[in-house]
């Protein structure tokens, strides 16, 4: 089993969530007494969301590639970044480290290709969303790639930072996500990527009979995947 470097911290919220997905698959991979070989590196994630906000993404890039750094000379035989968001700088990451960094929307993408979807809507923070860093590895693989509109990117963004990053569950935002991938499947998704690691507290396959692809669940299968081979 190789060991995994975790950037973790965007938030704790899903960091722990990634923390049980992998043990709990390698223990189901394995049996007994096994889990995972993990070396985590938690950020202040109140200091990278402040960076976010200013657009200040060179900064942000060298916090997370020192995180890097510092998982590989721990141990670390791969790098996975515990969010989504913060992939817009993982090829930043990658000209610092020497070990692979297992990019989510790769995994997503083999996910999608696996399930025959090749039109698919993209939930997420509005960078997510909006920019290119994410949607274009799926373009690249010959996925077609939908977002909402303005205002349904500005509720899905809100409902992000100001609950679920900070541990707030709410039915009623549930029900705003719930009529958003309705609507997205009205303008042809055969599926919905939850394209932020906190949105799959929120919304899962109970809610809707629209496929979901929950990145957080993805992502740690993937790397639990390469762990194991």
């Amino acid at each position: 089993m190789k060991t995994l470097g975790l950037i973790g911290g965007m938030s704790w919220e899903s960091t722990q969530t990634y923390y049980q997905l992998l043990n709990t698959q390698v223990k189901q991979r394995l049996g007994g007494l096994n889990s995972a070989k993990l070396v985590l590196y938690s950020v202040n994630f109140a200091e990278i969301e402040k960076l976010q906000r200013e657009g200040e993404w060179k900064q942000a890039a060298k916090i997370l590639s020192r995180a890097a750094l510092s998982l590989q000379t721990a141990g670390a035989e791969a790098i996975v970044i515990c969010t989504n968001t913060m992939h817009k700088v993982a090829e930043d990451i990658e000209q610092v480290i020497s070990i692979p960094l297992l990019h989510i929307a790769d995994a997503t993408a083999k996910a999608l290709k696996q399930d025959n979807i090749d039109k698919v809507a993209l939930l997420g923070t509005a960078f997510t969303m909006e920019q290119d860093f994410y949607k274009q590895r799926l373009i690249d693989r010959a996925i077609s790639v939908i977002v909402p509109d303005e205002q349904q990117r500005k509720q899905i963004h809100k409902i992000i930072y100001d609950e679920l990053c900070q541990g707030k569950i709410l039915p009623e935002s549930r029900q705003i996500y719930l009529d958003i991938i309705a609507d997205l499947q009205s303008r042809g998704a055969q599926g919905v990527i939850l394209g932020c690691t906190e949105i799959g507290l929120l919304v899962n396959s109970e809610h809707t009979i629209v496929p979901l692809f929950d990145t957080t669940l993805i992502h740690a299968s993937f790397a639990v995947e390469w762990s194991l081979t």
